[in-house]
């Protein structure tokens, strides 16, 4: 504020003038300085999520459910049903005569006999030599089989959800 002189209209005026040079200042200020802080705002809030992102994937890698898988290698014995009998897979090739399933792209047993096949679609048993199903068409053609260990009863500590 300028010094007070014995004039009542001149401080008045250059009261006026100061008020108007500190409004201006706030209703127009200097764009150009204030563009070039944007990035200086904007960085470190983008570094943030980036940081919080990375963390994130992060805690779920190390979290995550993991499957046990095991690969089916030899023959092995086919379940049974409720009263005891020979319950053959749908889409695997089994004997009923020895009782065993057997890994995906065998057409025979060790001792020559043909192994069959029930296709998946249609239900229909045809020998495992033919790649596809007579009646509906389905080519059964898997090259590799797995089979995914679940636990047999609920986890150790709390109930099974229903």
């Amino acid at each position: 504020m300028p010094p007070v002189s014995g004039d009542l209209a001149t401080t008045i005026q250059q009261a006026w003038a100061g008020f108007l040079e500190l409004v201006s200042r706030v209703v127009s200020p200097d764009w150009g300085a204030l563009i070039a802080l944007i990035p200086l705002l904007i960085a470190p809030v983008v570094a943030l999520y980036v940081l919080a992102m990375l963390g994130r994937w992060t805690v779920f890698w190390l979290l995550k459910p993991r499957p046990k898988v095991r690969h089916v290698e030899g023959a092995r014995a086919m379940e049974r049903d409720a009263d005891g009998r020979l319950a053959p897979p749908i889409g695997a090739p089994f004997s009923l005569r020895t009782g065993l399933v057997y890994p995906f792209g065998t057409v025979r047993t060790d001792d020559g006999e043909d192994v069959t096949v029930i296709c998946p679609m249609c239900r229909v048993k045809r020998l495992a030599q033919i790649s596809s199903c007579g009646n509906c068409g389905l080519v059964l053609n898997v090259r590799r089989g797995i089979e995914v260990a679940r636990p047999a009863g609920p986890p150790p500590g709390g109930a099974a959800i229903a």
